[in-house]
Order: C-alpha cells, then sequence, then structure tokens
C-alpha cells in the first residue's frame, strides 16, 4: 500500500470520528453508555465507507501447487485382440488406477486410440487401424507445457499415419511403452504387400505384384497362388530361408470379362505356423470396356500442364494425350474431352473443329494467354484485354450444384495468376470457384462450368495451379483431395449424359479398411439443389438379404452417408427422397481385409528405439510393478509450487461490506430495543 492511500486513510478516520464525535458529543439526549455505544457503530460505519471510497489495494501472495501428468495411452485397435492381450490391457489399466503411490504423486488420465484419438472410454479392440504417431502428438498438444510422462499401452505395430519413429524430434516429455505380446518368434509366412490397378480395359491385361515374407531360422518352401473363385488363374513355388526372407512376385493377368473380377492371393501356410490370417488376401479389378480418353492442347510448356496428367490418370479409366495446336485438330473426334490450356491465335484450327463436331472443353487461361483472339474465337465467355497480371485467390461456393465437391482448403492455398481485368459469362453458368483479390470478393469467377445445347464447357482463369497440389499434399500427405476434385470436373465434362434430379456417386467396390462412403444430390424442378430434402439409403446385403436403412446427411452441396460399419459381402442398394417417387438403385462389393490381423508378435525393436530416443524405457506387460517404481523414484518428475502475486482492491473484501451491514443492523437493534424509533 502506497503513502498516499495511508495519508487518505488516516483522513478518512479523522472525518469519521469528527462527524461521530458532533453527533453524539454535542448536545445528546442519550445516556453515556448509549453515546459511546452509538458512537462506536457510527465511527465503523462511516468509516468503512469512506475506505470503501478510497478503494485501497492489497497484494496478496497465492501458492498452487502441480502435479506432474502422466497420461497413459491405450492401444484399441484390433491387433491386441489377435495377439490375445484385452485381458493384458484391462489388468494393466486397473493397477495404474489403483496404486496409490503412483496417483498421488502424479495426475494421472486415460486415452484411447486407434485411428482417432479420444479420452479412454470403453476398450472395444475392434479398431480397424492403428496410428500412434497422431496419439503422440495430439498428448502433446494437450500437456505442451507441463512435465507429462506417457506410458503407451500397445503391441508397436502402427498401420497408419506417419511413422511414430519419426516422432521424436516433437515430442518433449520421455515416453514409456508397455509392450503387449508374446516376445517368442514363430514361423510365419505372410503376403506383406498386394498391388493391382483398381481398373483395367477389356482384352487387356492387369499387372499384380505381390510381396511375400518368411520369419523363421529355416529353410522351408511354399506355393504362391491366385485363384478366381474355385478356379486357379496362377501359381508359382517359392522358397524361403533365414537369408533369403523375402521374394517379389510380378505377373499379368488377362481381363477376359466386363465387371467386377474378385481375386484371391494365398501363399500356403505352414504346418506349425501360428497366424494363418495373414496368407492369403482378396483384391479385385473392374473391368472396363473403354477409357475416357481426354486430349490436352497446348503451344507452350508449363508445370501445369504435368500436374492435369498426374491429376486425371490417377483414375486408371482415363487415359491423357498431349498435342500442340497443328496437330490436335485432326484427332479430336477420338476424345470425350478437350483441355485447352492458355489459347492463342495458333488454336484457330482448333476451335473450328471443336464447333462443328460439338466437343465438350475445359480452358484453362493464364497470363499468357491471348483474350483478343479467344474472345472472338467463342462466344460463352470474354474478359476485358489488359497488359497486366494479378494474384487471385478462391473460395469454394457452396451452392454449387453442378456434381459434389468437398471443401478441399481452397481459402488455403497459395494465389494463382491471371490476366487482370474482369471475366464476363454471357450464357447461363454455375460459379464452382469465386475469385477473391487480397480478401475481396470479385464479380469475376475464378473457375466455372456450363451447360449449352447439349454440351459442357468449364473455364479455370488462373494458372499455377501445380502449387494447389503441392499444398494438398503438405497439409494431408496425399495428392488424393487435389486429384479427386479435378478428377470430378473431368467427370462432368467429359460426359454430356443429362442430369437427373437425383445424382448418386458410389464405387463398384470398396476395401473395409478405408472408409466406404456414397453421396448423392438432389435438385428441385428447377434443377436448384434442394438442401431441405430428406435421403435415405436402402442396403441389402444380396447373400443374406439383410437390408439396412441409413440417413443421408447434408454435406455442403451434397448429401452423403457413411456405411463402414457393414460387413464383406456384396450389395445392392437403393437411394430414394421421402415424399417424392424418385430412387435410384446400384451395386456395390466390399472386400475384406483386416490389416490388424497381419502381426504375430509386437514390434520390440522399434518400441525400444523410440523409448530410448524419448529418454524413456520399455517395460512388458509383467513388468507393471517396475514401471511404477521407476515413475515414482524418478526425481524429475516432482510436484512444483507456483506463487503468484495477486493485487486485490478492497471493494472485492466481502467481509468489510458484511461489516458496513452489521454495524447498521446492531445500531438499529439497539434503537428498536430502547425505544428510540
Amino acid at each position: 500500500m502506497n503513502p498516499e492511500t495511508i495519508l487518505y486513510i488516516s483522513i478518512a478516520a479523522i472525518i469519521s470520528l469528527i462527524i461521530t464525535s458532533y453527533i453524539y458529543g454535542y448536545k445528546t439526549k442519550y445516556t453515556l453508555k448509549l453515546r459511546w455505544l452509538f458512537g462506536v457503530l457510527r465511527f465503523i460505519t462511516l468509516f468503512s465507507i469512506l475506505v470503501l471510497l478510497i478503494n485501497p489495494k492489497f497484494e496478496r501472495e497465492a501458492y498452487t501447487f502441480n502435479k506432474p501428468k502422466l497420461p497413459v495411452l491405450v492401444d484399441n485397435s484390433f491387433s491386441i485382440a489377435s495377439l490375445n492381450q484385452k485381458e493384458n490391457t484391462t489388468r494393466i489399466i486397473k493397477e495404474l488406477k489403483e496404486n496409490e503411490a503412483l496417483n498421488e504423486k502424479f495426475d494421472v488420465s486415460f486415452f484411447q486410440f486407434g485411428s482417432s484419438f479420444q479420452s479412454l472410454d470403453s476398450l472395444t479392440f475392434d479398431e480397424k487401424h492403428t496410428n500412434i504417431s497422431k496419439a503422440l502428438g495430439s498428448l502433446q498438444k494437450i500437456f505442451d507445457t507441463q512435465i507429462a510422462p506417457t506410458i503407451l499401452i500397445s503391441d508397436g505395430n502402427q498401420t497408419l499415419g506417419r511413422d511414430y519413429q519419426y516422432a521424436v524430434s516433437q515430442l518433449k516429455h520421455p515416453v514409456y511403452p508397455v509392450i503387449l505380446g508374446d516376445s517368442i518368434r514363430y514361423k510365419d509366412l505372410k503376403i506383406e504387400q498386394l498391388n493391382s490397378n483398381k481398373y483395367a480395359f477389356l482384352k487387356n491385361k492387369f499387372p499384380v505384384e505381390a510381396v511375400l515374407v518368411y520369419r523363421g531360422s529355416g529353410a522351408v518352401r511354399s506355393e504362391f497362388v491366385i485363384s478366381k473363385g474355385d478356379v486357379v488363374v496362377y501359381r508359382e513355388a517359392i522358397s524361403f530361408s533365414k537369408n533369403k526372407n523375402a521374394h517379389t512376385v510380378s505377373l499379368s493377368l488377362p481381363a477376359v470379362k466386363v465387371g467386377l473380377q474378385s481375386y484371391t492371393a494365398t501363399i500356403t501356410a505352414l504346418e506349425d505356423e501360428k497366424n494363418k490370417v495373414n496368407n492369403s488376401k482378396g483384391f479385385a479389378v473392374e473391368v472396363i470396356d473403354q477409357a475416357t480418353n481426354v486430349l490436352i492442347v497446348s503451344s507452350i510448356l508449363h508445370p501445369d500442364l504435368g500436374m492435369l496428367k498426374k491429376a486425371i490418370t490417377t483414375n486408371e479409366r482415363r487415359t491423357v494425350t498431349f498435342k500442340n495446336p497443328a496437330d490436335a485438330a485432326a484427332v479430336l473426334n477420338d476424345y470425350q474431352l478437350v483441355i485447352l490450356y492458355q489459347p492463342n491465335k495458333e488454336f484457330a484450327s482448333v476451335h473450328q473443329e471443336l464447333s462443328k463436331l460439338k466437343k465438350n472443353t475445359f480452358v484453362f487461361t493464364g497470363a499468357q494467354t491471348d483474350w483478343s483472339y479467344l474472345n472472338s474465337a467463342q462466344e460463352y465467355y470474354e474478359k476485358e484485354v489488359l497488359d497486366q497480371r494479378e494474384i487471385v485467390s478462391a473460395k469454394l461456393n457452396l451452392n454449387y450444384g453442378a456434381f459434389a465437391i468437398d471443401p478441399i482448403g481452397f481459402d488455403d492455398f497459395p494465389p494463382l495468376q491471371t490476366t487482370f481485368g474482369a471475366l464476363y459469362l454471357n450464357v447461363p453458368h454455375q460459379t464452382l470457384l469465386e475469385q477473391y483479390v487480397d480478401g475481396i470478393v470479385t464479380t469475376t469467377p475464378m473457375l466455372a462450368t456450363i451447360e449449352n445445347s447439349g454440351m459442357r464447357h468449364g473455364i479455370w482463369d488462373a494458372q499455377d495451379l501445380w502449387k494447389w497440389r503441392a499444398q494438398s499434399y503438405r497439409d494431408t500427405q496425399s495428392f488424393e483431395a487435389f486429384d479427386s476434385f479435378i478428377g470430378k470436373m473431368v467427370q462432368y465434362l467429359a460426359s454430356n449424359k443429362r442430369r437427373g434430379r437425383l445424382e448418386v456417386s458410389s464405387e463398384t467396390f470398396y476395401y473395409n479398411t478405408v472408409p466406404m462412403k456414397i453421396s448423392a444430390q438432389y435438385f428441385d424442378k428447377s434443377f436448384v439443389f434442394d438442401t431441405r430434402a430428406s435421403l435415405t439409403i436402402s442396403v441389402v446385403h444380396q447373400e443374406s438379404k439383410k437390408r439396412n436403412v441409413y440417413p443421408l446427411l447434408l454435406k455442403n452441396n451434397f448429401y452423403e452417408v457413411d456405411l463402414n460399419s457393414l460387413q464383406a459381402g456384396a450389395y445392392s442398394y437403393t437411394v430414394s427422397v421421402r415424399d417424392q417417387q424418385i430412387a435410384k438403385t446400384g451395386n456395390f462389393t466390399i472386400l475384406q481385409f483386416n490389416i490388424e490381423q497381419q502381426f504375430v508378435n509386437p514390434n520390440i525393436k522399434k518400441l525400444k528405439r523410440f523409448a530410448e530416443k524419448t529418454n524413456g524405457a520399455t517395460f512388458f506387460s509383467n513388468q507393471i510393478d517396475q514401471l511404477i517404481n521407476e515413475l515414482i523414484t524418478n526425481q524429475s518428475y516432482a510436484t512444483t509450487q507456483k506463487s503468484q502475486q495477486k493485487v486485490v482492491p478492497l471493494i472485492f473484501i466481502k467481509w468489510l461490506l458484511g461489516l458496513i451491514a452489521l454495524s447498521l443492523a446492531i445500531e438499529w437493534f439497539i434503537r428498536k430495543f430502547n425505544g428510540l424509533i
């Protein structure tokens, strides 16, 4: 409290004393005893009120004691059940929860993980994937600035995400893995990896590659077989030894029938093999009669051209051919979609032929586009011709209704380059990406689609799209999201099929280790996307005839349903709209493969290396007492005391207000008792 405040309080005391003396010491009719009693009470009241008005501030020291945190990460994946470690896991959790010394020293919290990360609720051991790296990263965010050694209860076998060994640099806390599983090494033959195309063309051959792995000490012989139903289509004898423990089989199979073709690859199990689930793996190929042929016409070299080819041919049903304008005009009729990259006067013959053949087009414009020529070569759009470049960003138009689009982070993608000026579309169109300049929306679309006279056209007024594909990979560690977006654009523009009021998009087959989603769009009679519709999907298992009905949930400009709860098998489905006589039917197949069943042993070496890098230690499931003792006796994990100086204004001290109320109440009671009121 500073001297100035003390002076004010002293003056307040003097004023309170003078007023009280004047009231009860000068010409008063009360007895001496009552004078003193009323005087003291009135002085307390006046002085307290004046002190509150001065509102002095007091410094107060507050102490807090923080226990070190002890997060416990529990593997909830199917591999724990496959290794018969469910009871062990439950026992370990119980011991950690019930140990009084551990809970007295640490603030213990429990989390579970598989493909996702969450607080421990109830362990089911049915997660289809294990993402240890993601779980550790999530804990790091929660306990970033705190003392938080981590217990990891797992078999160390990761099936999804970044290798957790490389997450060490991001971790600030020691990790203590508790290893679940048998350390005894058993003989094991398995199909480590199986690669094949998702699509193949009729009367062609498609490649299949299998990586076969043997774990054991002696030499063994086995047989690798690929069968289609009861028919064996490929057979090869394979020999393994301790030194030659891996073998890659490469072959080609003929595509002789249109439609979904399912196969099973098997490596014959050894007599004493413990895990025989990983000896076989199913795969499928959809055989199609012809591909969607895309022609890219360009007179310049640009990184966007390579990006387009990569993104489009991610789907094997599509082929891409490059031509310069002089050679393109003669072959346009061989392609379903023609992409024109930064057209100029050299494209004159191409535009004339496109007009005659009524071909669908997708035009990319940018800094090297000759807009004087392009404005006169077609009638769908035009742009003011200004010799100046502009940097633009994009935002997804959520009301776009031509086809379903997932937001893939357009707002955060790097800005693109285009020519300065407004783009005008002269025919009915839909804007897919709106153009932004310095964060302000313009009236100019960046990406728009047109349906006119039975043809479809698209225009993308920006260049350097390769940066978007690269950024998408940096954000998601995969090109899939961006390539899917380009693929949907190409699929829509390459088709002249008339849109129905209900459009359904699904795959012919799914592996049950990936998300199984079906999307749909429903339009009203004016072909405007209806966000108020109620869509359901009825799914029937073709063998058991069991029927399940699910609602489709609205997601941006489409409806979607997740069917991951379905078991492997062949299904038929019907998507219908409530109160409307509109429905779409289809079929799909779910192929059985559980990657979590492929493991015979825990990954002890990796867990030990990981623990050492984080300055932790590994323990087996029967060494929990040693783990607890290590944590309790480790002096690095101690309770910390923090002191905090708080400045508290007197007006927040409630007892002073109570004192004022009490003194006034006592004075009123005495006056009432003595008949003075």
